[in-house]
């Protein structure tokens, strides 16, 4: 994306891992950690606790993870959503 960050290219494959690896969106760790759960950071030392990572599942087995950064967080995610959707076509 245009004008975003550098790091962003650094952030989206540790989005990607983290959802992966966990077998959830990342927006469930930035949940917990906004409603006062901060043990997420205690998890892994990769976890990422922000919007915008996806775990790729296919006929019901984890195939990978996507990630997606440089947007709001809420803009990532629904990129991500897209992108992982678009497996299931």
């Amino acid at each position: 994306m245009e004008n975003t960050q550098l790091v962003s290219s650094a952030i989206a494959p540790k989005k990607a891992r983290s959802a992966a690896r966990f077998r959830r969106p990342t927006q469930v760790f930035y949940n917990a950690m906004e409603t006062g759960h901060p043990y997420v950071v205690t998890l892994d030392p990769d976890v990422v606790a922000s919007p915008g990572g996806i775990p790729l599942i296919v006929d019901g087995k984890l195939v990978g993870g996507i990630g997606c950064s440089g947007g709001t967080g809420d803009q990532d995610h629904v990129v991500c959503t897209a992108g992982a959707n678009s497996l299931a076509k």
